[in-house]
Parts: C-alpha cells; structure tokens; sequence
C-alpha cells in the first residue's frame, strides 16, 4: 500500500512548512530579518511502463507509459530577499542599508561573518561594535570626548568636538555583497557566513557598483508579511490534514482487505 507512505511524505513535508512560518511569524520584530520559504519536489517515479516502450509486434510505443509517483521531498528553505521598510530610531549609531549590501563584522574566532543589522553600539574602549560586541569591519573607535557621531549615505563616519568647527573623520564603513544571496549561511543573530553556493563577498564602498547606501537614524523592520504567513499556515494545515485523510482511508482498504474470508 504505497499510498501509506506517499502520505507520510506528504505530512512531513507540511509540518516543515509550518515550522518555516512559524519561524517567521516569531520573527516578526527581528531586525532586518528577510523571511524564508520552504520549497518542495516531487520524489522519484517507480517506472512500471516507461513512456515510449514499444507496446507490440508492429512496433506502436506507449504514448504516456506507467509512472508511479512516491511522494514529496523537502528541496531547501530559501531566504526570500526583499527590502524592510525602515523605521525611524533617532539612534546616532542606528544606520539602516537601503539596497544591496551587508556589514561585515569581525566574530572572537577571527572569522568574518555578515549582517544587515545596523543597531550598532560603543563598547568600552569606544569601538563600534554590534549588539553581540563583535567588532564592525573597519575597526572605528569612536573618542570619549566627542560630543557627536554622524554617519553619512557613504558610510563615512564623523566626530564633532567642543572648540572644533570642522568635524573630524574617524573612519568609513563598506559594504559587502553576493552574487548569490540565497546561498549564505545563516547563523543566528542576525549574522550570515560566506558559503561556496553564495560566492566570495564583494566589498566596496557604499553607493558603488550596485551597493545600497547608508541612512543614519534608523532601522530595516522584517519583511515578514503576516498576511501571507497566516494564509499559507492556513494552507499547510489543510494539506496536512488531507494527508492524513489518505492515511485513514489507506487503512480502512488494509483492514477490509484483512476481513476477507
């Protein structure tokens, strides 16, 4: 009894795509999260007569064949990259990426690693740091006596100091991007590692080669759409339960076929 076993697959496959949403739906206040999908392919095909195989003496060949499918696999989840809307924090260190492009941040291994959230801090030393403490790629040490920050569209970060008319420049942020976004590696905190799907990052500064820019004082919201989070929960619901409808209808062949006398 196949259908036992395709049903299964059917199930699992839709309770994966519940735990997507509902990875989203938690995520729904998260930082410059960008939300993921659950996508799916059929399994193979038990070839009982394969299209074209010559059906009799005259050579005629069957036009469509015997192919029995066997289920549902789980194929990747795939980040669905689309831009949050920003919102307005008024934070000096607060720098939201409108377009293309991610921080590159320094982790306590040595390893590089990637964000796109921009809810920066000032450590003790006066490092620019994220809110983890991992230091933001260039190393930006921000003067205790300075009075003001500003960041411009650029990334060039200033200081503003009592008795000084000209700002002085402390440093400029860059921007790293992929060929393959998708095929980062997410890593939890809102922190991606380079992986061979998604191609070395290319880092320049901002407002180059397709590279977004810098806009101080605010924050990327998710882009989670709770809308269509909700509409699909809905929908995997119903699969699921269809699925297990086969299930019970698979067993009640089973036991008329045990009743036989």
């Amino acid at each position: 009894m196949r259908a036992l076993n395709i049903a299964a697959t059917g199930m699992a496959a839709q309770q994966t795509r519940v735990e997507v949403i509902s990875h989203n739906l938690a995520n729904m206040n998260t930082t410059a999260y960008s939300a993921r999908r659950a996508e799916f392919a059929d399994l193979h095909y038990q070839q009982v007569d394969r299209p074209g195989t010559i059906n009799s003496a005259d050579g005629s060949v069957l036009p469509a064949g015997v192919q029995l499918g066997l289920g549902v696999r789980s194929t990747a989840v795939a980040v669905q990259v689309e831009q949050g809307t920003l919102a307005e924090t008024g934070g000096a260190l607060d720098i939201a990426i409108e377009g293309q492009g991610y921080l590159e941040i320094t982790l306590p291994s040595g390893e590089p690693a990637y964000t796109r959230d921009g809810a920066l801090k000032r450590n003790g030393e006066g490092l620019i740091v994220t809110s983890d403490g991992f230091a933001v790629v260039p190393d930006i040490t921000i003067p205790e006596d300075a009075r003001q920050v500003t960041i411009n569209a650029d990334g060039e970060v200033y200081a503003y100091f009592d008795g000084e008319v000209e700002a002085q420049l402390l440093g400029q942020f860059q921007l790293a991007t992929f060929t393959n976004e998708k095929g980062l590696e997410a890593m939890g905190s809102n922190l991606f590692r380079e992986t061979e799907a998604s191609g070395a990052p290319n880092v320049g500064g901002a407002g180059e080669d397709g590279r977004g820019t810098f806009r101080q004082g605010y924050l990327e919201n998710s882009s989670v759409d709770a809308v269509r989070e909700l509409t699909g929960l809905i929908e995997a619901q119903r699969g699921y339960e269809l699925n297990a409808k086969v299930i019970t209808a698979a067993d009640q062949m089973l036991a008329a076929t045990t009743q036989i006398r």
